[in-house]
């Protein structure tokens, strides 16, 4: 999220919080497609992280893509900490670690999105080059410890920072050293979001497995395909994972937010400074535990919205759906992980078909699927096959859905072609977390150095 909410409206009641998330409703000629990319800079010299600060950090890359693009500067403590297109089409973010996140603008078609990741990438690379900084796709920081990872001057980074280890046991390695790629699709009613909802989150964990990409540690194999897939099993379950009510088939907008109010808050924003409310839920805030501790502790519409934010479920329910399971790739997965789900989701016939294949999984059955696919991606086992084999069947339907929305670019071709790397994937029987240690084994003669050239952007 590029930028933090404020909206000073007050919250008189829970419905207002439920009517917040149905006013996402759309009809079918409204959906979008919104789709993000995060990516590790650093520079060429050295394959070493890049700082936020000095003339070769990445304040130097905002302040050029500033003046390249005339986007508007998001500014945190009198420090540029994003840009955001002036009408809403789009923002630039860091994480906490300096990966660098192209939030795209909500698009009509994968044509248009992959033309929106090329051209990104074209002018990040403009401004970043001269700087000998270049920008690595991977799931995962393959090299560099927590203590050589830079930090963003970001308020609620501090604030997270402090908090992840009272939590989990992972959940700094969440911030600082993964990237990922996620897909923001509409839904037409709160039924239309209970199938989507259901549908994707059952399917989130195949997701995981065939973008795995992350197998390398601190210069080392880390054991797994999908580390970032392994560090969300213990980042902070309060707030993260698969969400056992939302598989109730009568789940609802209103579901959410019983949940969403007793997770702890990250913070408030008052007068631009970012006050700790990690102590109390949203539903003590609004009970007026905060009234002492921050200038008008009451809350707002502004705080809720923030709040939703600071979620983070395997499918993560805002005024639009987020896809969360996919790990950060080269440049052709960022085409493919909306290509993947669009299929799945936003033609009729498909969304039918796919919750028809998974409408017998119980949430005890996906559970284990997730825990599985850090470690075996789309050799795990599944009832009495493979996610590889189950890829095949989802791959189908996600290509059918594609050919009947038939969207075609200005040489005649559907969007099925952006699933062609998801479809090598399943032929070859590899993941490209594998592809990653077959090559560190051999050719790459036990270095991690090579990743940086092979899977720079």
């Amino acid at each position: 999220m590029a930028r933090d909410t404020t909206d000073f409206r007050p919250i008189e009641g829970i419905d207002e919080l439920v009517e917040h998330l149905a006013e996402g409703n759309k009809p079918r000629d409204k959906w979008r497609i919104g789709t993000e990319h995060e990516k590790f800079p650093f520079y060429v010299d050295g394959n070493a992280p890049v700082p936020y600060g000095g003339e070769r950090g990445i304040r130097a890359i905002l302040e050029g893509m500033q003046e390249k693009l005339g986007w508007d500067p998001i500014i945190d403590d009198g420090r540029i900490i994003g840009l955001v297109e002036p009408t809403g089409q789009g923002a630039i973010s860091l994480e906490p670690g300096g990966q660098f996140e192209l939030s795209g603008a909500p698009l009509e078609t994968i044509h248009q999105t992959c033309r929106e990741g090329n051209a990104h990438l074209a002018q990040v690379r403009e401004i970043a080059e001269p700087m000998g900084i270049r920008f690595l796709g991977l799931g995962g920081s393959p090299k560099w410890s927590l203590a050589e990872t830079p930090k963003m001057p970001k308020s609620r980074y501090e604030i997270m920072t402090r908090y992840m280890p009272k939590v989990g046991s992972k959940g700094l390695d969440m911030m600082y050293r993964t990237c990922t790629i996620q897909v923001n699709l509409d839904f037409e009613s709160e039924a239309d979001m209970r199938r989507k909802m259901q549908v994707s989150l059952k399917l989130q964990p195949l997701s995981t497995a065939l973008f795995a990409n992350s197998p390398f540690t601190e210069s080392r194999p880390n054991g797994l395909q999908s580390w970032r897939g392994d560090i969300w099993r213990d980042t902070d379950n309060q707030r993260s994972g698969l969400l056992e009510f939302c598989f109730s088939p009568d789940f609802g907008f209103a579901d959410y937010v019983e949940w969403a109010l007793d997770v702890p808050m990250y913070f408030v924003i008052r007068d631009g400074h970012y006050h700790d409310m990690t102590h109390i839920t949203f539903r003590q805030f609004m009970a007026g535990a905060a009234r002492n501790e921050v200038p008008d502790g009451l809350p707002t519409m502004g705080d809720w919205a923030n709040h939703l934010s600071t979620l983070f479920p395997d499918v993560r329910l805002k005024r639009f759906l987020e896809m969360r399971g996919a790990d950060g790739g080269p440049w052709r997965r960022i085409c493919a992980l909306p290509a993947f789900w669009v299929g799945l989701l936003y033609d009729e016939a498909a969304l039918d078909a796919a919750e028809a294949l998974t409408s017998s999984w119980t949430y005890e059955e996906v559970l284990a699927m997730r825990n599985a696919v850090p470690e075996q991606a789309i050799s795990a086992p599944f009832r009495n096959t493979t996610l590889r084999e189950i890829a095949r069947d989802v791959l189908v339907i996600s290509r059918m859905g594609l050919k009947n929305r038939g969207k075609k670019n200005r040489d005649g071709y559907d969007e099925t072609s952006f699933l062609n790397t998801l479809d090598e994937v399943v032929a070859r029987g590899t993941t490209s977390a594998e592809e990653l240690l077959s090559a560190f084994h051999t050719r790459w003669g036990g270095s991690i150095e090579p990743v940086f050239m092979e899977y720079a952007y």
